[in-house]
């Protein structure tokens, strides 16, 4: 997506500009903040507040599913400290994340947050207030400010010391194109950080935190039940647990955090009390690959006999070409240990 809604009068190809040649995150997440301030009603915005939200969109990104944004890029150092400083989980509500840092006089929090003063706010004006021959990066910055109180160029905000103004000409456009400017920053957002994590899967599903994780019941009663089942019970293959209908949990072998998808082909019935302990940790193929898949092809061959139309058959055919003749341990293997290898470059701990 990389065209921008047009709308008479406005220079919206600036807007669109102003995500050229981007080195790090600072300007998707910065729009994405004044367009959720917007969204709520706020025309006077506080940079602080603005900062907060940059730092609380990314975090659930950063911290649970691991993606790099990237040396140059100062916002993922800046919530790995926040996170100590501020004793947040990895996976806190992105409200409340915003209020503990918009509230905090932690001065490292405070610190990690004014940094972006000097990297952000001035410079997405740039395509408005484009720098003149020979003109000092200092004397460019000091421009915008003062040229953007009188929305010269008709820039999107004017800049204040501590605050931003919604030019009252793009107010409309941006309320009215709020979900399609979204879609574009996100976009272009997910692109950008897939260049610098080529080999993981799904990165748009890693923006943003879902409001509820699925839930894994129907992978339960419709698959794995039928196939304890048929077999009375199966054994867990990381403690060897006899497990029952009831008395299990449906556990990803390779984590959500990295797969971020429920396909059957990775799900599979485990001890509960150890699936508590493993978390995000990753498998060790050596240990566990025999045993995985030993279960997987069993389960396989009992739900296409009991249950020959049963829709969790098509999940294996996203990593296999079909079920009958690819379905070989050597070739299941083929498909799920580039998974493994990459997923355990992020520091995921290896069980």
């Amino acid at each position: 997506m990389t065209q921008l809604p047009q709308k008479n009068n406005l220079s919206t190809h600036l807007l669109s500009a102003c995500f050229n040649n981007t080195s790090a995150t600072y300007k998707f997440y910065w729009f994405l903040s004044i367009l959720q301030s917007v969204e709520m009603g706020e025309n006077k915005i506080s940079k602080k507040a603005l900062f907060a939200r940059m730092i609380s969109n990314a975090w659930y990104t950063i911290n649970y599913f691991r993606l790099s944004f990237g040396k140059q890029d100062k916002l993922q150092r800046a919530i790995e400290t926040i996170k100590d400083v501020e004793l947040l989980d990895i996976d806190e509500k992105r409200e409340q994340i915003f209020k503990t840092l918009v509230q905090s006089k932690n001065e490292n929090t405070l610190i990690q947050l004014k940094y972006f003063n000097n990297q952000v706010p001035h410079w997405f004006l740039s395509p408005w207030l484009s720098k003149l021959p020979y003109e000092k990066e200092s004397d460019h910055a000091r421009r915008i400010y003062i040229e953007s109180r009188q929305f010269k160029n008709q820039c999107l905000y004017a800049l204040k010391e501590d605050t931003i103004l919604i030019n009252p000409e793009w107010k409309s456009y941006l309320i009215d194109n709020l979900k399609i400017l979204k879609d574009f920053c996100y976009w272009n957002l997910a692109m950008f950080i897939q260049t610098k994590n080529p080999n993981v899967p799904d990165i748009p599903n890693k923006l943003i935190k879902p409001a509820v994780r699925n839930s894994l019941k129907s992978q339960r009663k419709d698959f794995w039940d039928i196939v304890i089942n048929e077999l009375g019970a199966v054994d867990c293959i990381y403690t060897n647990k006899k497990l029952c209908i009831g008395d299990y949990a449906v556990e990803h072998f390779i984590p959500y955090s990295f797969v971020s998808h429920d396909l059957i082909w990775n799900l599979i019935p485990a001890d509960k009390s150890f699936n508590s302990t493993k978390s995000d940790k990753l498998p060790s193929l050596d240990r566990y690959y025999d045993s995985f898949f030993n279960l997987q092809k069993q389960a396989v061959e009992i739900i296409r006999y009991k249950s020959p139309p049963n829709k969790y058959l098509e999940d294996y055919l996203t990593i296999l070409p079909d079920i009958e003749s690819s379905f070989t341990k050597d070739k299941f293997k083929e498909r799920i240990a580039p998974l493994i290898t990459i997923s355990s470059q992020p520091q995921l701990s290896i069980i």
